[in-house]
């Protein structure tokens, strides 16, 4: 067996901790940028926020300006000696009626209090949370109108149930509800029945055979086990025998409910929540409205309206009317009550206009001013037994200030480059967004693909036209006859005024845009129209079509 020895030299690239640390910070936006330098002021003691650090200067300059008692008995000499001047004397009257003010003060603060005082104290009002508004749920806003109806015990246990297992649009669902032992009133009244049973059976002579308890809803807040282990779709009979109603019964106090504000409510579709709020306008089962929600909805979806007109053999003009008033209802009755919390944009990168240029700036509203307390460090190093727990942390601060001043400067080059690339965009409008690809900027900055990719990512820039993400100002090229190429937006725009110029009767089909697209020299396939106006959220020219 024979041995070689053979020598080869090749290229790797190691991530140290400093350059991932690096490339982290790029890619975080502003507000998770905040959130991690507060971390490391919290994690590392060499660190401080300049923002915390009092300044000498200031404070001997704000101590200078006190008053002292003998600067105080001067000016009182000068003021009795010298004549005052209308300047003076109105000076002198405000300082009168701040001194009688306090005065009054402090005389109500000895007084007796009134009885009315005398009987509340701080413990017995309410807290300020307790006086404050909350946004209701649809559940809770629900459950205050059904206590100011004449439901009996059951119906209202009943209407509890149905509005508690309302979905998020304000739908009944009852799939997946939770399936457990019976409620104690209904169990209380499930026995009484079971003892009337008995005496019936013992005095007919036979013994009565026990029944098998039945389904029963859990009251809202159960056990998880219970809700994971034991779940299946029900209806509205098991929820009637959960409350001890008769199931005839439960339907009228559903129709009930549905007629509360908002209307629609604890509807089982889309059929039912329309049927219910057109029969709130006044329509019944002899009018369009009606029978377009009871039997058409699939062909007023596709405005299929010649359909409609032949089975229900009326006038195009009344289909139509009817469809514009249903269009006017709720198809969704708990949207209001929504509770999701809105989400907010604060821009990484100002741009404003000084003048004819454009001047890229950080937002470092809310930012710690980051410094190494070297003073800190030297009383640290004192201690042989923290010196290499200090070195190491005094390493890190460093790097951090480094990377996070290094990440400033990136985005703000970056921005720079994007805003001379789209200089007409922010003088003229989207219609002259010229198109931009990542490798463009990237060429232009020295930098890679991949970190402009980080920097553009998340990051949003506050223009005089509005705020934007960085992104948004990289675009795909459409081809133009005889001029430059023009970016995807602005062929977007250009298709949304054409679509927004169209007659409501005659609306444009898209092998028509393409047409109007070619005599502004844009060049695209119809199906590329098809997928940008639907990127607008615009409907079809069939769907966009009014007949009168």
């Amino acid at each position: 067996m024979e041995f070689k020895l053979v020598q080869q030299l090749s290229q790797k690239l190691v991530m140290t901790p400093q350059l991932q640390m690096a490339i982290k910070l790029l890619q975080l936006n502003r507000l998770e940028l905040i959130d991690a330098v507060r971390e490391e002021l919290m994690g590392n003691p060499i660190l401080e926020d300049a923002a915390d650090v009092p300044d000498p200067g200031a404070a001997a300059a704000e101590a200078s300006e006190t008053p002292t008692v003998d600067r105080v008995a001067a000016l009182e000499e000068r003021r009795d000696a010298a004549p005052a001047s209308p300047e003076e004397r109105s000076a002198m009257e405000a300082s009168t009626q701040e001194d009688y003010w306090e005065k009054f003060l402090d005389a109500y603060a000895n007084q007796t209090p009134l009885p009315s005082q005398q009987r509340l104290n701080s413990d017995d009002m309410p807290s300020l949370e307790a006086t404050l508004s909350s946004h209701s749920s649809l559940s809770d806003y629900l459950e205050s109108q059904i206590r100011m109806t004449a439901f009996t015990e059951d119906e209202t246990r009943f209407a509890m149930l149905v509005i508690h297992n309302l979905d998020d649009n304000g739908y009944l669902n009852l799939k997946g509800v939770v399936v457990d032992a019976p409620d104690k009133r209904a169990e209380r009244k499930k026995e009484r029945d079971r003892e009337k049973a008995r005496e019936r059976a013992e005095e007919e002579g036979f013994d009565e055979e026990p029944e098998e308890d039945e389904p029963v809803l859990n009251e809202p807040g159960g056990d998880p086990e219970a809700v994971a282990n034991a779940t299946r779709e029900l209806s509205i009979d098991d929820l009637a025998r959960t409350a001890g109603l008769d199931p005839y019964d439960a339907e009228e106090v559903l129709r009930m409910i549905q007629k509360l504000d908002p209307v629609g409510v604890a509807a089982r579709d889309l059929r039912e929540c329309l049927l219910v709020q057109a029969e709130v306008l006044g329509y019944d089962e002899e009018d369009v409205v009606w029978q377009l929600i009871d039997h058409h909805l699939p062909n007023l979806e596709r405005r299929n309206f010649s359909a409609i007109v032949r089975d229900l053999r009326c006038e195009l003009e009344d289909v139509y009317e009817a469809a514009k008033l249903i269009s006017t209802l709720e198809p969704r009755p708990g949207r209001n009550f929504a509770t999701e919390d809105p989400a907010y944009i604060t821009p990484d990168v100002y741009v404003m206009k000084v003048g004819d240029d454009y001047v890229v700036n950080t937002n470092d509203d809310g930012m710690p001013k980051l410094k190494i307390n070297e003073q800190q460090a030297r009383a640290l190093m004192k201690d042989p037994r923290a010196r290499e727990f200090v070195t190491g942390k005094l390493a890190s601060a460093k790097w951090f200030v480094r990377s996070l001043d290094q990440r400033q400067k990136t985005i703000v080059k970056v921005t720079q480059c994007i805003v001379e690339n789209q200089r007409d965009f922010f003088e003229k409008g989207i219609e002259h967004l010229r198109p931009m690809i990542l490798r463009d900027v990237a060429e232009a900055v020295g930098m890679h693909e991949s970190t402009i990719s980080r920097v553009t990512t998340n990051k949003y820039v506050h223009t005089p036209r509005g705020i934007f993400e960085l992104k948004y100002f990289f675009n795909s090229s459409i081809r133009r006859m005889s001029e430059e190429d023009i970016a995807s937006e602005s062929v977007k725009q250009a298709i949304k005024k054409i679509i927004g110029e169209e007659d409501p009767r005659a609306p444009f089909s898209d092998e028509q845009i393409v047409k109007k697209l070619e005599s502004q020299k844009i060049l695209i396939a119809r199906r590329t129209v098809a997928k940008y106006r639907e990127m607008l959220g615009i409907l079809s020219s069939a769907k966009r079509k009014q007949y009168f």
